[in-house]
C-alpha cells in the first residue's frame, strides 16, 4: 500500500505509526510489515515520538549535515537533505503479531522529510510468515 505525506518544512519528522498500522491486515498472524521510502532525500527510522525528541532529531541531523557548499548543490541545491537521508536509511522493518505492528512501548515509525516541503509517499507491505 502506498501512502501520501505532505511535509510543511525543509526538515521535519512526522509519526506514521497509526497510518502504517491500519495498512496491516488483521488476518496476519504472524509477518513482517517493511516501511520503504522511495526517495533520495528522505528516510524512515524506528525510534521514540515525544516532541523534544523529534526537535532534537531535525537539530541533530542539521548539526551532523550542515548547510553548506557541497558539489551536488551545483545541480539541485539540496545535497545536505541526500546526506541526511543517507544517515537514516530508506527502509525499516517492524514484526507483525495477531494484525498489529509489535513494536516496543516507547517505539513509533518516523518518516523524515529532509528536503520539503514537498508531497512525499511511502510504501508498506507486510508479508506473512510461518510460525
Amino acid at each position: 500500500m502506498r501512502l501520501s505525506i505532505d511535509t510543511t518544512d525543509r526538515l521535519a519528522v512526522t509519526d506514521v505509526t497509526a497510518r502504517v498500522a491500519d495498512a496491516v491486515p488483521s488476518d496476519v498472524e504472524r509477518g513482517v510489515c517493511t516501511v520503504f521510502v522511495p526517495h533520495t532525500t528522505a528516510g524512515v527510522v524506528v525510534n521514540e515520538a515525544e516532541s523534544g525528541l523529534l526537535d532534537d532529531v531535525e537539530a541533530a541531523l542539521a548539526r551532523l549535515v550542515p548547510d553548506d557548499d557541497y558539489a551536488h548543490d551545483a545541480i539541485d541545491d539540496n545535497a545536505d537533505a541526500h546526506l541526511r537521508a543517507l544517515l537514516l536509511g530508506s527502509s525499516v522493518s517492524v514484526p507483525v503479531a495477531d494484525g498489529s505492528l509489535d513494536l516496543g512501548t516507547w517505539q513509533s515509525v518516523l518518516f523524515v522529510e529532509c528536503d520539503g516541503p514537498r508531497t512525499r509517499s511511502i510504501d508498506v507491505r507486510v508479508a506473512p510468515t510461518i510460525a
